[in-house]
């Protein structure tokens, strides 16, 4: 096991996480403890090791950016760095720092170990009782090497013997206060000539944002989401006798939404100096992508009318279900709709928000695509965003230069209000008159956004059949748009970074989908219209939902999908290919429409249940 012979020396304020791995990592020779109430294993270490937390002072994108601005603006150069490892590599930075060293820099942490280790146990369990007072990497540790945690009671002798630190119970561990210090940045502003203005910048705000939500007044915060609790009890420490379990007992995986460079990470482990595992890295994708696709956002989508006799109006609402802006962080991030209207035969109509094989969205405006209430051409795309200007008003990616937010249309949360004092710390920027932007019925605070889109049906209002709608959002932590700046700039970090970007899959990340299935009505019936011969679907009416659906002996039938009368898709089925299949229709009485793909083609039925 990994244990420390006695107590760290004087003058040491930090342990690196293998210090922590003997008690708190896998339990190979019982198994009984760091496990859920179900066996499944939940160790600490190893759900950490393959985080953005973890790897915060390995992480290429980090190292490639500090050295953008460093090349930018060199005679920043040490106070840059020590300000960047501030929260990347705190425990090399604050060691410096209290040994009167600082300023720690880049080279400094070349071979740190201690550095290296990122946002490890040790630089989140020190900190004090006023944790999160103070904001910019400005971390309020507790040197009397006392290490807290959120349970009573706790056995001293193992940890003190082993590590030289006295476990404590500290109420402070619960809250988001711990994560305060660095996920609040604020820069200071230089000119183009890179002369400090004496303004400052709010580079990125998640804390604040939370604040300004319903979750910091109930007892959501950052653990709630990122390390969700486990309820039954996990004994917490190995081959240590009469330990109890302790509830709830919070997984480490750290799950937020950077899936791009997790998976970039793992491609390319040797270079960057991991050493965790595939699988490590696997489970915490996953986790990350579970996150994005069931805690991040809710979509609906609705048909509005004809605006004229051949446009028609749809509207989609988002619903933003996070604790903080989506997205959030880091300001490269950004979301997309993609919105795409096809025929009953799959001729599209209209499409919004698509990428070209770069994987940068096509009718992006040359400098900032503008926020949307209204998108009625191909060419305009709703991009969720928070855009720099410099202090020439100029579209910037460079921290030290960003001046202004040109453009902060990010989803704010539920809650989130103009009128708090954090607002100015967190403001919505660039939306124009958008009245319904975190707006329902008038009321502010709703965590919503809705956009209409308006496209032309050729036929228009005359026509027969239906119109399916698709709408989807992604998301991309590292945009081409955002990096290229930097790749114009020759240096070690920045080709390395690139090398690796180049060979990554860039992918966005699906969060959200929803679809409709618009039906045609004009002054024919809609049973004539939807009569076919080749597929029937009786009895209909209905009484008990039960439906049976028949094609012609040479036809398969390979999907049904089941929409309600408001164009929602309530139930997506496959078929092995038979040409009957029975289906029963679940749902409340009223009219349905049903969308069955065959080996002939794809039919519209409309069903009515009793």
């Amino acid at each position: 096991m990994l244990k420390m012979l006695g107590p760290i020396e004087p003058g040491q304020y930090f342990l690196t996480s293998s210090a922590c791995k003997g008690c708190h990592g896998k339990d190979v020779l019982h198994g009984t403890a760091n496990v859920d109430p179900l066996g499944n294993d939940v160790n600490l270490y190893d759900d950490w090791q393959a985080t953005m937390m973890a790897l915060s002072a390995k992480d290429p994108l980090w190292r490639a950016k500090v050295s953008h601005e460093v090349y930018t603006n060199p005679g920043h150069g040490p106070a840059l760095e020590n300000k960047c490892t501030s929260c990347h590599a705190p425990m090399g930075h604050y060691t410096a720092y209290f040994q009167g060293t600082s300023p720690y820099t880049m080279a400094h942490l070349q071979n740190d170990t201690i550095g290296l280790d990122g946002v490890s146990c040790v630089s989140c369990h020190i900190q004090g009782s006023n944790a999160g007072s103070q904001f910019s990497g400005i971390i309020q540790y507790d040197t009397t090497r006392h290490m807290y945690g959120p349970f009573s009671d706790p056995m001293i002798g193992p940890m003190q013997l082993y590590t030289g630190f006295t476990p404590a119970l500290g109420n402070h561990m619960s809250t988001s206060m711990v994560c305060a210090s660095c996920h609040t940045l604020i820069t200071d502003v230089t000119d183009l000539n890179g002369n400090y203005t004496g303004d400052k910048f709010i580079e990125q705000a998640t804390f604040h944002e939370w604040k300004n939500s319903i979750f910091s007044a109930t007892d959501k915060n950052c653990q709630s989401c990122h390390m969700p609790a486990i309820r039954g009890p996990v004994i917490i420490a190995n081959d240590i006798l009469n330990l109890p379990g302790r509830t709830p007992f919070n997984l480490h995986k750290f799950m937020g939404s950077n899936v791009f460079m997790l998976q970039l990470m793992k491609n390319n482990k040797a270079a960057l100096g991991i050493t965790a595992t595939d699988d490590n890295f696997d489970s915490t994708i996953a986790g990350t992508i579970h996150m994005l696709q069931n805690s991040t956002l809710e979509l609906g989508l609705g048909f509005d009318g004809w605006l004229s006799d051949t446009v028609a109006s749809f509207s989609l609402k988002l619903s933003n279900k996070a604790g903080h802006k989506f997205p959030s962080g880091y300001p490269s991030r950004r979301a997309f709709v993609q919105f795409v209207a096809t025929t009953q035969e799959g001729d599209t109509l209209f499409r919004s928000g698509m990428l070209d094989p770069q994987y940068e969205l096509i009718g992006h405006d040359a400098v900032t695509e503008p926020h949307h209430q209204v998108i009625s051409q191909e060419d305009q795309v709703q991009i969720y965003e928070m855009v720099m200007n410099d202090v020439a008003g100029n579209r910037t990616t460079m921290l030290e230069r960003a001046h202004t937010k040109i453009k902060d249309n990010r989803l704010p949360p539920n809650g989130f209000l103009s009128s708090v004092p954090v607002y100015d710390t967190v403001s919505v920027e660039g939306i124009g008159s958008d009245t319904d932007f975190n707006n329902e019925g008038g009321n502010e605070g709703s965590g919503t956004d809705r956009v209409n889109y308006r496209i032309c049906v050729p036929g228009g209002n005359q026509l027969t059949g239906s119109i399916h709608v698709y709408a989807k959002v992604y998301f991309q932590s590292v945009p081409p748009r955002w990096v290229s700046e930097m790749f114009n700039v020759n240096t070690p970090e920045i080709n390395l970074f690139k090398s690796m970007f180049q060979a990554a899959d860039k992918s966005p990340v699906l969060v959200a989908a929803t679809q409709m299935l618009f039906v045609l009505t004009p002054n024919t019936s809609l049973d004539e219209a939807f009569k076919n011969p080749a597929l029937l679907v009786s009895p209909n009416p209905s009484v008990d939902g039960l439906l049976k659906i028949t094609a012609q002996s040479d036809v398969s039938i390979y999907s049904v999908q089941v929409y309600n009368s408001s164009g929602v898709c309530t139930d997506n089925l496959r078929n092995p290919g038979s040409s009957q299949w029975e289906y029963l229709l679940c749902g409340a009485p009223g009219q349905y429409v049903l969308r069955i793909e065959t080996s002939k083609g794809t039919f519209v039925k409309k069903v009515i249940k009793l």
